[in-house]
């Protein structure tokens, strides 16, 4: 009887926290009362971001970066956890790649234009609080290997990278386009650069890191 409880306890929890707030609090209240490295960069994003940190925490902790990518994580519940994951970890710059689990299907089917919007939301809320903000670019994708049945991701994601882009010039944001170095004849992700056609190799964070170097100053 106790297990079946717990289980359903857990079930309820889990959906309760439907954009993971848990994942990063404990974390979050640490930094938020250290006076130490107010000079940080916040990086918000999915399984690509969080999956950077596990391939060179070097490069995070030696720039002063803060990951908050969650894996699975779609724009929307990225949205929901933006306050108190980026927001209020009073960072110099956050770092938005969001995108691809939206096209994926992940909790539910949307609009690219919902997806942008979303995007959109979370530069309003950095702008509002004067913190500096760019966006990404969405990585190339021939198909989702977890649902194939997304239809052209490819022009999905040149739709909205092209958008995002010129949001990025319009508005005086850095644009930090990954796809230009990473896309294969099929608009698809290099082989070199991708071990499911999604997610980044070891070499595909190199080119990543090599692009965001020469856009943002002072990184190492």
């Amino acid at each position: 009887m106790n297990n079946l409880i717990n289980h359903f306890t857990s079930k309820k929890s889990e959906e309760l926290d439907w954009a993971n707030l848990s994942k990063y609090h404990e974390e979050n209240q640490k930094i938020m009362v250290s006076k130490k490295n107010l000079n940080r960069i916040v990086f918000i994003g999915d399984s690509i971001t969080e999956g950077w940190y596990d391939s060179d925490p070097n490069f995070f902790l030696k720039n002063n970066f803060i990951n908050r990518g969650i894996s699975g994580q779609t724009t929307l519940q990225m949205l929901v956890r933006f306050r108190p994951d980026a927001i209020k970890l009073n960072p110099k710059m956050i770092i938005i790649n969001a995108g691809t689990n939206d096209i994926a299907g992940n909790t539910e089917r949307v609009t690219s234009e919902t997806i942008i919007d979303n995007i959109y939301s979370m530069v309003d809320i950095a702008i509002r609080n004067n913190i500096d903000v760019s966006l990404s670019s969405i990585l190339p994708v021939y198909k989702y290997p977890w649902n194939e049945n997304v239809k052209n991701p490819p022009k999905i994601i040149s739709f909205i990278n092209s958008n995002l882009k010129k949001f990025c010039k319009d508005n005086g944001l850095i644009y930090i386009d990954y796809y230009s170095s990473m896309v294969d004849k099929k608009k698809g992700l290099k082989s070199i650069y991708g071990y499911d056609g999604v997610h980044p190799t070891r070499s595909g964070y190199k080119v990543m890191q090599k692009t965001i170097k020469k856009l943002i100053p002072g990184i190492k």
